[in-house]
């Protein structure tokens, strides 16, 4: 197959292996579309997307536009005479004359089997809605939520215990050779789109700081799996003798009693149904340590009451 010239649009590390994947297949990445730099850290200086980073390593031109919604910037856009874009969470929409500028529309790769958790935090959902199953959707796009039809996809089975960030690297490496296979026979003319069901469609909303706090009146299945699906970032957090502590890591564990109450000298805590034993937490400031480590020098005795910050 000749070289394609594309763009592609992305901004989180998650991007970064199909960027690398699409040149070490030896196509044209004519230019990188990401977000603008933004202040980060304690000095707030300006921080660029990991994407960008990327691509000035490779030598390619970056682009930071705050919208592609000005015909400025589609006329800049149609001029790179492109055979296609690759679309990588980058976090802008893209409007009609934007998805039809290349020669083979827009591809996007999302961490999902759509229409299961079109949207944002596709990853995250499926572990806190604990699924057994996920994966990788290559579609064409167009001006919905993740509602183009796919060209191809794969799954992926997600063990027990399973968090955020295992997924994540999975999902990655899977959609990066996913996508240098599909390419290849999409523009060979190998694949005909097929639009996506009627039926199965769920959401993957952006996750907000409410999703973060772990709520003990829900069940001990969905507390593990708030847990294991903000692992290891952003964290879910609970309020332990005043503080706001992170727990990143968890197993179901035989008990019952008033959801919040701690359990036992092991951080079995009790929730509406069941019982979660708290594995790994993150005190304000210092580094993840496993339950028993930190409870050597920040007690919390069985009967204690976890809630809200004071």
């Amino acid at each position: 197959m000749n070289p394609l010239r594309i763009a592609f649009m992305g901004t989180p590390e998650f991007s970064v292996a199909c960027l690398r994947a699409l040149k070490q297949a030896g196509h044209d990445i004519v230019c990188v579309y990401t977000r603008a730099p933004r202040p980060a850290g304690r000095g707030q200086a300006l921080q660029k997307t990991p994407v960008h980073e990327a691509a000035e390593r490779e030598g390619i031109e970056v682009r930071t536009p705050r919208s592609l919604k000005s015909e400025d910037e589609q006329s800049l856009f149609a001029g790179l005479n492109l055979d296609l874009a690759v679309v990588v969470a980058y976090g802008l929409i893209l409007p009609r004359p934007i998805l039809e500028a290349p020669r083979l529309g827009c591809l996007n790769v999302h961490a999902s089997i759509l229409p299961r958790w079109r949207g944002a935090a596709p990853i995250q959902r499926a572990i806190m809605a604990r699924d057994e199953e996920s994966g990788v959707a290559i579609m064409r796009m167009d001006e919905g939520l993740d509602t183009g039809a796919v060209l191809s996809e794969r799954r992926l089975a997600i063990p027990e215990g399973a968090n955020a960030g295992w997924l994540h690297d999975r999902l990655r490496e899977l959609g990066a050779t996913l996508l240098v296979e599909t390419i290849r026979d999409y523009a060979a003319g190998r694949i005909v789109p097929t639009p996506q069901a009627a039926t199965g469609i769920t959401y993957a909303h952006k996750i907000t700081r409410e999703d973060t706090q772990i709520r003990w009146t829900q069940t001990a299945g969905e507390v593990l799996g708030q847990i294991l699906g903000l692992a290891p970032a952003p964290g879910a957090w609970c309020a332990i003798a005043g503080e706001r502590v992170k727990i990143l890591d968890a197993e179901m564990a035989p008990g019952h009693g008033l959801p919040g109450e701690v359990l036992d000298d092991r951080l079995t805590i009790a929730c509406a149904e069941g019982a979660v034993r708290l594995l790994t937490l993150q005190r304000p400031g210092r580094p993840a340590r496993a339950t028993a480590e930190v409870l050597r020098g920040f007690p919390v005795p069985a009967g204690t009451r976890l809630g809200a910050e004071k």
